[in-house]
């Protein structure tokens, strides 16, 4: 439980391999043959030394030829071998490691039938990493790193267990298809994931891969996406599974990642059957601290260990490494080591919901607030689903998806401002009581942090953009729990089949809320928004909004018999 010790840092670093000056082997397209016959194209970085070497390797659509120019302010400096979310072979080769990357099936120069994120990705996977292996350069020990997808497809990999694979270290992925990514609380994703595919299928069939692979990528993604809208094979064979996790693993997550990666990584840490596991969450985009010096020297360090036998101490450290949030700062924070997740001291603490007026429209109205006791008297508060434009509520247009409408909608509840300074670090979780008039209802939370001065205090999001706290997601008829699964912190929905709503019944919902860690100052509030459609801070992960939203009214209630509550982890401040 201290932050991070500088010097002894630096005694780690002594530890980890130093660069040596020596060429750098390229060889580019280099052939790589599958169970099926199919060929994968990989390009090779090693470094001209004697002896054999371990190897870090990644596999996604990305194209490995796409060179990626980074920004001015990136630790690591532009060279012509970098690459989108990958590591940097001029910093790693000198450091005794031989760096590949595989273009995937039917993507970049590789050919087939493309199908991102699949079980059959996972298998080529498996078959690359072993002919990797099998290299007369290559010691037989393979690693895996890299961002997001590169971080996703380790999670899936891992569970086939290649005999030649020693360490994973996915950072910032994806690990569950249907809830980390595509369906949020069994709401459609559909701003990025549909965004992506487009993306995607242009730079293949637009872009350079068209000259020598014109058929590579799948037509039917985003259909299959929406077809297979509730939990099941389809997507259990394409997301981890951590009971047949046992590689070590070091999983990586970003606090502004709320709505595709963070909970991939927490999930990972406490589930995989890893006996060796390690969790580190930071803050900041997407690829800084990945391409940092402190962020590097993590990576090193544990593939130092794993992949080379070094002794660098990371084992001996607590498995728990946190940024802890302040609030507001662009730059990282101090970070502090836990011995577990969620934390042993927490204190689970319950607010209620006391709700004291009608529906307001200014931006940052409340119509209640969270309170320690729950109130003794029952209330309701409703709302419109469905926002308002100049085209009325059009919930036949294209355009229904992207504008909201005219005013706020939904409610907002908030704390009495903190009598001390509050830390808030863990996975949380909120009941609600709601009805609707219509067959099914969205609930969407934003948990923010608001000043002493009345404005919201935002983080870094993953694409460096201002975001709030965190967030959370659930479709009411989606709120059958899984009871084997889930934790009061941590409600975890089978999403296996849909409970409709009758108009006017009152059910209880979980919500599951994506983790997060801030410590609000004194005098700071903790305000939460309750809304039918996508609140401040959402985008690029935005929600598709159903037609049952047309013309329906929601409603919330509290107190009494309806002990709308949410649940925070509070950390005790060190005595």
């Amino acid at each position: 439980m201290s932050e991070v010790d500088a010097g002894a840092m630096s005694a780690a670093a002594r530890k980890v391999s130093q660069p040596v000056e020596c060429e750098l082997i390229v060889e580019k397209d280099v052939r790589i043959p599958l169970r099926d016959g199919t060929v994968l194209v990989a390009d090779v970085f090693r470094p001209a030394i004697a002896g054999k070497v371990p190897a870090i390797m990644n596999i996604s659509v990305y194209q490995k030829d796409k060179l990626w120019i980074p920004p001015a302010d990136l630790e690591e400096k532009a060279n012509p071998h970098m690459n989108w979310e990958t590591v940097n072979p001029e910093w790693w080769c000198p450091r005794g490691y031989a760096c590949v990357r595989v273009d995937s099936r039917g993507s970049g120069k590789s050919a087939g039938r493309c199908e991102p994120s699949s079980y059959q990705e996972a298998l080529d996977f498996h078959d690359a990493i072993e002919w990797i292996a099998a290299r007369d350069w290559c010691s037989g020990n393979v690693g895996l790193s890299g961002i997001s997808y590169h971080a996703s497809s380790q999670w899936r990999v891992a569970k086939l267990k290649p005999p030649s694979l020693k360490a994973i270290m996915p950072w910032e992925g994806r690990a569950d298809q249907y809830r980390d990514q595509a369906y949020h609380g069994g709401i459609f994703s559909m701003g990025f994931i549909s965004n992506w595919i487009a993306t995607h299928t242009a730079h293949h069939l637009l872009g350079r891969p068209r000259s020598f692979n014109p058929d590579s990528f799948q037509p039917d993604m985003l259909y299959n996406l929406m077809r297979n809208d509730l939990d099941s094979q389809f997507w259990r064979i394409a997301s981890a599974d951590w009971d047949q996790t046992e590689v070590p693993l070091y999983s990586v997550g970003n606090w502004g990642g709320f709505a595709l990666h963070l909970r991939g990584n927490t999930e990972g840490y406490t589930r995989a059957k890893s006996r060796h596991k390690k969790l580190r969450i930071h803050t900041g985009t997407h690829f800084h601290p990945f391409h940092s010096e402190e962020g590097r020297l993590d990576q090193l360090r544990w593939f130092d260990h794993w992949l080379k036998g070094n002794d660098t101490g990371i084992l001996d450290e607590p498995p728990v490494k946190l940024e802890i949030r302040t609030g507001g700062s662009p730059k990282p924070y101090p970070f502090r080591y836990e011995n577990e997740w969620p934390l042993a001291r927490t204190q689970w603490t319950k607010m209620y919901l006391r709700l004291d007026r009608e529906q307001g429209h200014g931006a940052m109205d409340v119509e209640g607030a969270l309170v320690d006791a729950p109130p003794a008297t029952a209330a309701a508060v409703s709302y419109p689903a469905s926002g308002v434009t100049s085209a009325g509520v059009a919930s036949g247009s294209s355009l229904s998806t992207t504008h909201g409408g005219a005013g706020r909608l939904g409610i907002s509840v908030e704390t009495a401002p903190m009598s001390e300074a509050t830390e808030i670090t863990g996975p949380l979780s909120m009941t609600l009581y709601v009805s609707s008039s219509s067959e099914d209802m969205d609930i969407m939370l934003t948990l923010r942090n608001i000043g002493p001065d009345g404005k919201e205090v935002h983080e870094v999001g993953q694409h460096g953009q201002p975001v709030p706290l965190t967030k959370g997601w659930l479709r009411a008829s989606h709120r059958k729990l899984d009871r084997e699964l889930s934790r009061p912190y941590r409600p975890y929905h089978a999403h296996d089949s849909r409970q409709w709503l009758s108009p006017g019944e009152v059910v209880e919902c979980n919500v599951e809320i994506w983790p997060t860690c801030i410590v609000l100052g004194k005098g700071h509030k903790l305000r939460v928004d309750i809304q039918p459609r996508d609140g401040v801070g959402s985008a690029p992960y935005t929600h598709y909004h159903a037609d049952y939203n047309a013309g329906a009214t929601n409603t919330i209630h509290a107190g009494g018999i309806y002990p709308s509550h949410i649940l925070l982890p509070v950390i005790p401040a060190k005595g």
